[in-house]
């Protein structure tokens, strides 16, 4: 029997994920009841896609869903053009907007490793012009003229990637749009996916004019705090942000299909964007292709942009972010390659807002991430202290480090009751998951 031990050893490491052989788990196809999941089971997901994509809910989407390293999931369902019935590829190229944003503040946070800068130090001591900074007072919609306050104290990189500076985004708004149009930024005009002619130097530094909309760390507020988290990157490191993407993190991954600026090689990648002709909630739609327009540009992607926007401008596909996530779930490390220690990643994932509140569901925030607590955890299946966030142009991501496991859903498409199906999907995959 002896002489057999080696035999069921060599059996036994054939039959286990890959995951446990040695190091981290590196992203692989494999058999869902090997990691727990339920195949029967997980065909609900392709049924209620189909499902969606006929009633007209979404013109198509891509799922991927993988636990311990292990893919259970990875499906296209659904059109690419709509009109075309071109199907949808799991391998299409996606504008994935504020998904962006995580990737800077990983940058962010390999250059806190570097001890570049420390989370509170002020962004004043960066770039001059976010110096003696003011609060919105009041504000005149006749004329656009406001008043102001002092702010309390300088806003500073823990603001920043918490989203507590009191930075908004211009569409929030009439004042937003009139006070942040009048200082210049061209950005604007195009949701911060580029600033035409520019780079992130002009519109970031002319940001520093403009009031802030509450005093620093008092209130959550969405805004362009991570553009200007890429500018500090540029400045911090001496290279682009295009630049740190593809040495320090994209091509150590092996993330080939993420860009700021897609090549034209494979520009025929690029999911078709649609919007809907009807938004009402029970109403059939049909899905037509988005034009193209200064106020959502969306050929942004096959722009050659010198504006690296690192609060959205990225495009890729579904399976590099899944890399990117396992790399956070690894506890920063992916494929022998570590761009964070464990600790940095625990620092990002654990709640940096006390008790204010990063959307409706009652989510927390640390340093780039939404997190289920324990007041948003009986809100839906997801484990405490799940972290993601999604983009606007309808992609959404989810991290669960209790169930090891990573979501993601991507479509290309506007006016649709995009929440209410991401919690379908998210559900959906839990259903799955059996042990």
């Amino acid at each position: 029997m002896r002489r057999l031990a080696p035999v069921f050893l060599l059996l036994a490491a054939c039959a286990a994920p890959s995951s446990t052989l040695s190091g981290p788990p590196t992203l692989r196809p494999g058999r869902a009841e090997a990691v727990g999941f339920s195949t029967s089971r997980l065909a609900r997901i392709d049924t209620a896609l189909t499902e969606w994509v006929t009633k007209g809910e979404i013109p198509g989407g891509v799922g991927l869903v993988a636990r311990r390293g292990t893919i259970v999931y990875h499906q296209a369902i659904g059109y690419d053009d709509v009109a075309a019935k071109t199907p949808l590829a799991k391998d299409g190229i996606f504008r994935i907007a504020s998904q962006t944003k995580a990737v800077t503040s990983v940058a962010v946070m390999m250059l806190y490793e570097e001890g570049k800068f420390a989370l509170d130090d002020p962004v004043s001591k960066f770039i001059p012009t976010f110096t003696g900074q003011r609060v919105l007072d009041k504000f005149n919609e006749k004329d656009s003229s406001y008043t102001t306050v002092p702010a309390k104290r300088g806003i500073t990189v823990r603001d920043l990637l918490t989203h507590t500076a009191g930075i908004s985004y211009p569409y929030w708004g009439t004042p937003w749009r009139r006070i942040y149009g009048n200082q210049g930024l061209a950005i604007n005009h195009t949701f911060g996916f580029d600033a035409k002619g520019e780079t992130l130097a002009g519109p970031m530094s002319r940001l520093g004019a403009a009031p802030l909309v509450h005093q620093p760390g008092e209130k959550f507020t969405y805004g362009f705090n991570v553009d200007l988290l890429g500018y500090l990157v540029e400045i911090w490191s001496g290279q682009t942000l295009d630049g740190f993407f593809q040495t320090r993190i994209f091509g150590p991954l092996g993330m080939t299909d993420s860009y700021f600026n897609v090549p034209a090689g494979k520009a025929g990648r690029m999911v078709t964007f649609h919007r809907a002709d009807s938004v009402a909630p029970l109403v059939k739609r049909d899905w037509l292709v988005f034009p193209t327009r200064d106020s959502l540009p969306l050929d942004f992607p096959l722009r050659t942009k010198t504006y690296f926007g690192g609060g959205g401008g990225l495009s890729g596909t579904i399976m590099d972010y899944a890399v990117f996530l396992q790399m956070l779930a690894n506890g920063g490390e992916y494929r022998g390659v570590r761009l964070l220690a464990p600790s940095t990643v625990r620092l990002m994932t654990t709640n940096q807002i006390g008790g204010l509140e990063a959307n409706e569901a009652g989510d927390r925030f640390g340093l780039g991430f939404s997190l289920v607590t324990e007041k948003s955890a009986g809100k839906s299946p997801a484990g405490l202290g799940t972290y993601g966030w999604g983009g606007a142009l309808s992609t959404v991501y989810w991290v669960d480090p209790v169930n090891d496991l990573i979501i993601l859903f991507y479509r290309q498409m506007w006016g649709a009751p995009r929440a209410d199906i991401d919690q379908r999907f998210r559900a959906l995959v839990y259903q799955a998951m059996v042990e």
